[in-house]
Order: C-alpha cells, then structure tokens, then sequence
C-alpha cells in the first residue's frame, strides 16, 4: 500500500507469487473505470506491471546483491472490453532470474521483456502487457 498508492486504492492486489509466476487481480469498479464504463487502461497496466515488477524484486532479494530494476520500455494490446475481475498472469520468473545472475555476475547492465496477460472470468484475453525491465549492479 504505501509503495504503490494508486494501485491500491484502485484495487489492484498481488495473488501469488512463485519463482517462475506472479498473478495480480483488479476488479471493474467506479474508481478505475474509463467514460466508457470499462476498466481504465492506466490500471490495468499497474496490475500487468505488479505481475512482472513483483517478480523481479523476488529475484533480487533472493540473489542478495544490491540490484537495481526500472523499466525501460512497455507495450500493450487491448483485445477486450475490461470488466468484471481481470487476472493478469506473467510467467517469466526464469527469465528474469537469468538477468539478475547475468549482472550480478559481469556488473554490466541488462534488458528482460517481461509479458502479463490479463483475462476476465471467462477466460478470455482482455489485454497483453510487455515490460523491458533493465537491471543493474549496484557499486
């Protein structure tokens, strides 16, 4: 709650977190909705970022090097109308770990895409989010 204000009040809520996965959930309500009646983009992008970004904080806690992560880049595709609950899942736990090991090992730094994929209840695709996450070595 007190790092991620906004997604908080809007309703946004890490589910799980293994090493290879992280699943976050928001329901469609009157605070992140959009003039279209339909969840705001912004928010399910917070949820889809809290997906891939948990997992990297994971990975660097359990590396114990001081590491730093931001996100260089992002990407999304909104295939759905948002409501209801929307799940978003990313399943690039490993993948990330590979570049936490990477730095930590040449001190150099290095670029991880990372993709959320959020459904509604039905199962059905709502929007796709790809995050390049750039991590670094501290000094």
């Amino acid at each position: 709650m007190f790092k991620l204000p906004s997604a908080y009040f809007t309703g946004v809520r890490a589910k799980e977190i293994t090493d290879t996965h992280c699943v976050t959930s928001v329901k469609h309500k009157w605070i992140n909705q959009n003039p279209f009646k339909s969840m705001f983009w912004a928010v399910q992008g917070m949820a889809a970022e809290l997906s891939t970004g948990a997992l990297v904080m994971s990975c660097i806690r359990e590396s114990g090097a001081r590491v730093s992560m931001l996100v260089a880049n992002n990407k999304a595709t909104f295939t759905k109308k948002a409501t209801g609950r929307i799940t978003f899942l990313c399943e690039d736990g490993l993948k990330i770990k590979e570049a936490i090991q990477k730095t930590v090992e040449t001190g150099e730094g290095v670029t991880c895409w990372m993709k959320a994929v959020g459904k509604n209840q039905n199962g059905d695709v709502v929007s796709e989010f790809e995050f390049e996450w750039t991590v670094k070595k501290k000094s």
